[in-house]
């Protein structure tokens, strides 16, 4: 059956895509259990790369401040959160004017709720669609009532409602069409599919699918099987258009998504495939236990789909993967350790150049050389790196003043220099700046 919807699609009478929505509620920079209950939930890193990697596709994100001191420490906490994930966030909670709405997106969140019983939200609501784009202005409501009242508003200023009672459905069906997530407190399969196929339903969230124990992708697998569209991995190519080889397999190779490493290499058949399709998590079939096996189901290193494509015959497939730990059994991060042989050459993949040449700086840092000018430079402190720097500046913008391309290529160069010696005294990483450009 799994296969038969993994390559028929899920149907010609399914609704819009149905989204599954996850739920973190921040006091005093960190998560939660609820907007009730303070009590601590655990490390915001450890959420983030759960819901990153489940299949959770989207996240609400919510400050439950009380002060100014404690809502700059939440907005701080939202912005490492969404550089720590691929996924979209929007943030509510302690919104009062359009400046708490900026921070937000400053902050990287793709969306931000507006809270229907806080006075002059409609207001706000306006304010902010007109500044941000209605398609970024969610709003929350527990009844009927600040949608029966502003029903010629609803579709112009919000792209989406949270309903947090579901009881109230009907009616919100009978008032707007503006789509919505509903809040579920439960857990029954039959119920959830119940309230994603109404019309006008966008997702479901509460506690269900925050709980890092909840299978996503195969709850979505089910879903789809019950005739809703969902966003999991639906295959371009089936598996009887792959060529095996002589045992009806397909070797894998499998590629770490953000950095391009090499991992592992193992092998698939077509139980394995559509196993890795419907559950996102990496599983090849083990030639030498002749078994199926789920990368890190017993070490806990798992392997969360990301990407899979096959190569120019059809005979390979590649893999890329968001890795829990290591890949290789080992211990050692990629199965890809021993060398046979290795040339000298230099590097020109302008990450790698930048990550050496920091390594580098902070390596000179940290085992100090007599005479190297770099450490020079930090015994001085931030003040003068920050002056050379400074000075680089200048350089830079005089150099672009003349036609010179050489003499702006030495000059870029020489800032890129200094920055680093400046990002590696201040602990800030180029991984760090990447996300950040990825966020913008």
């Amino acid at each position: 059956m799994l296969q038969k919807i993994l390559q028929e699609g899920f149907g010609k009478n399914a609704m819009d895509k149905k989204i599954l929505v996850a739920t973190l509620y921040l006091k005093d920079g960190r998560p939660v259990k609820s907007w009730e209950d303070m009590t601590p939930r655990g490390e915001l890193r450890t959420f983030a790369k759960i819901y990153n990697d489940s299949g959770i596709d989207k996240i609400f994100v919510f400050d439950l401040s009380d002060d100014d001191d404690e809502h700059e420490k939440n907005i701080v906490a939202i912005r490492e959160l969404n550089r720590m994930i691929d996924i979209p966030t929007c943030g509510g909670g302690n919104i009062r004017r359009l400046k708490d709405i900026k921070n937000l997106i400053y902050a990287g969140c793709k969306q931000i709720m507006l809270n229907a019983a806080k006075g002059g939200c409609l207001e706000l609501a306006r304010k902010a669609a007109d500044r941000y784009g209605s398609d970024r202005i969610l709003v929350s409501v527990q009844n009927v009532d600040f949608i029966f009242k502003h029903q010629s508003e609803m579709n112009e200023l919000f792209h989406e409602v949270l309903v947090m009672e579901d009881s109230v459905l009907d009616a919100v069906d009978n008032l707007s069409n503006t789509p919505y997530v509903v809040l579920y407190d439960g857990t029954d399969f039959g119920e959830i599919a119940s309230f994603l196929e109404r019309e006008n339903a966008r997702g479901i969230c509460g506690p269900f699918f925050d709980d890092p124990q909840t299978d996503i992708m195969m709850l979505k697998t089910d879903l789809g099987e019950a005739g809703l569209w969902m966003d999991n991995f639906k295959p371009q190519i089936q598996w009887s258009e792959l060529k095996t080889n002589a045992d009806g397999m397909v070797p894998c190779i499998t590629q770490d998504y953000r950095t391009g490493e090499v991992l592992m290499l193992a092998y698939m058949n077509e139980e394995a495939y559509y196993k890795t399709l419907s559950s996102g998590r990496m599983t090849y079939f083990s030639r030498s236990r002749n078994t199926l096996w789920t990368k890190g189901e017993t070490s806990g290193h798992l392997q969360y789909v990301k990407s899979l494509t096959a190569d120019c015959d059809y005979d390979t497939i590649l893999a890329k993967v968001s890795q829990v730990g290591v890949a290789c059994h080992t211990g050692n991060p990629t199965c890809f350790f021993n060398e046979i042989v290795k040339k000298d050459y230099v590097e020109k993949n302008p990450l790698r150049v930048f990550e050496d040449g920091y390594h580098t700086i902070s390596d000179r840092r940290a085992n100090p050389k007599k005479g190297s000018y770099i450490n020079e430079l930090f015994d001085k402190g931030l003040d003068e790196i920050l002056k050379k720097l400074g000075e680089e500046t200048t350089e830079v913008v005089i150099a672009a003043k003349n036609p010179d391309q050489d003499h702006i290529k030495y000059e870029v160069t020489d800032l890129l220099y200094y920055l680093m010696v400046m990002m590696v005294q201040t602990g800030v990483t180029w991984d760090d700046i990447t996300k950040e450009l990825a966020q913008r």
